[in-house]
C-alpha cells in the first residue's frame, strides 16, 4: 500500500517526538519520584537554611529562602506556593523582581539538569552556572534598582497557584497528566520543525540568526533549537539537541554553548508573564535575565574555545 506524503509527514513526527519524549521521561520521571520523597521528608527545609544570609544580601526577607530553594528542587509553581505562605505585604516591585530573577534562572535543577546531562555537558557545571549565576543577575538588577530608583512601589500580586490536592494518587495523576503535555508539545514542536525545514524558512532563521549566535559561540545548526529552548523551554530544547545529537547534526562545541545560553535564559515568555502576576516587573526580569545570559555565554564559549585551542604540553 503506498504511503502518502501526509501519511509519511505524520508517522516521521510521531517517530521522532516519540523516540524524544523516552529520552526525556527517562530522566525526568525519576527525578520526580526523589523530588517527591524529598518533599515529603521535609529535606527541602535543611536545604534552604543556608540561602537566608544570601537573601538578605539581596535585599529580600531571609524567609524567602525556603520558596528559592523549593523552586529549585522542584519547580517554579511549588516556590510559588511557599512564596505565597512566608511573603508579607511590604515588599517591593523591585524585591519581588530580584525573587522572580532567582527562580527564573535557577529552578527545578534536578530535572533539568538530568537534561543537560543527557545533551553531553556537566550536571554539576550546569547547575552551578544556573545557580551561582541567579545569584549575580539578581545582585546586578538589585544595584541597578538601588542605582536608578526603579521599581520601589509596591508590588502588586494577581494570582498565586492554587494549592494542590493531597495525597499520592492525586500527585501520580497530576505529574502524568504533566507528562502527557510535555509529549503533545514535543509533537507540536516536531511538525513545525519539519514543516520549516520542508519550505525552506529553517535556512532562512539560521541564516538571520548566524550573525547573533556566533557571537555567543553557537553555530547555525544548533541556531533554531535554541530558539525552540529560550522562547519554550530548556525540557522541550534540551530533548531536540539530545535528538539532533544523537543523529550527529550539532558540533559539540555548539552544544556547550546552546545548552549554556538555555540554561539561563529559557521560557523567556511564559516563566516571564507568570512570575509578573506576583508583582514582578516582566520588562525588568526578561531584560535582566537576557542581557546577563548573553553576556555569560559568549564569554563561558571563548573560554571553552580557548581551552580546546591549547595546546597540550609533552609529559
Amino acid at each position: 500500500m503506498e504511503i502518502t506524503p501526509l501519511a509519511g509527514f505524520l508517522t516521521g513526527v510521531l517517530r521522532d517526538a516519540v523516540k524524544t519524549s523516552l529520552a526525556l521521561f527517562k530522566v525526568m520521571v525519576p527525578i520526580i519520584i526523589v523530588v517527591k520523597i524529598l518533599k515529603e521528608a521535609g529535606l527541602i527545609a535543611y536545604l534552604a537554611a543556608p540561602l537566608g544570609p544570601l537573601m538578605e544580601w539581596l535585599g529580600l526577607p531571609a524567609g524567602l529562602g525556603l520558596a528559592w530553594a523549593t523552586a529549585m528542587v522542584s519547580s517554579i509553581y511549588a516556590g510559588l506556593l511557599v512564596f505565597q505562605a512566608v511573603s508579607d505585604a511590604t515588599l517591593t516591585q523591585a524585591q519581588v523582581s530580584v525573587f522572580a530573577i532567582l527562580v527564573l534562572i535557577a529552578h527545578n535543577l534536578l530535572v533539568e539538569g538530568q537534561v543537560t546531562k543527557r545533551c553531553g555537558v556537566s550536571f554539576l557545571g550546569q547547575n552551578a552556572l544556573r545557580f551561582f549565576g541567579a545569584l549575580g543577575c539578581a545582585w546586578c538588577f538589585k544595584a541597578s534598582c538601588e542605582a536608578f530608583g526603579l521599581f520601589g512601589g509596591p508590588a502588586v500580586m494577581l494570582w498565586l497557584p492554587p494549592v494542590q490536592e493531597a495525597g499520592l494518587a492525586a500527585w501520580a495523576l497530576g505529574e502524568l497528566k504533566n507528562l502527557g503535555s510535555i509529549f503533545l508539545i514535543i509533537v507540536a514542536i516536531m511538525a513545525l520543525m519539519r514543516t520549516l525545514n520542508a519550505l525552506g524558512l529553517t535556512r532562512l532563521l539560521e541564516r538571520l540568526l548566524t550573525p547573533f549566535l556566533r557571537i555567543m559561540g553557537i553555530g547555525p545548526t544548533a541556531a533554531t533549537i535554541t530558539v525552540v529552548g529560550m522562547t519554550m523551554g530548556l525540557a522541550y530544547g534540551g530533548g531536540l539537541i539530545i535528538h539532533e545529537a544523537q543523529a550527529g547534526h550539532i558540533p559539540r562545541r555548539d552544544i556547550f554553548a546552546a545548552v549554556s545560553l538555555m540554561s539561563l535564559s529559557h521560557a523567556l515568555i511564559e516563566d516571564t508573564l507568570l512570575l509578573a502576576l506576583i508583582g514582578a516587573s516582566p520588562w525588568g526580569t526578561l531584560g535582566a535575565r537576557l542581557a546577563f545570559s548573553l553576556v555569560v555565554t559568549a564569554a563561558l564559549a571563548r573560554w571553552a574555545a580557548g581551552r580546546q585551542a591549547a595546546p597540550v604540553r609533552a609529559a
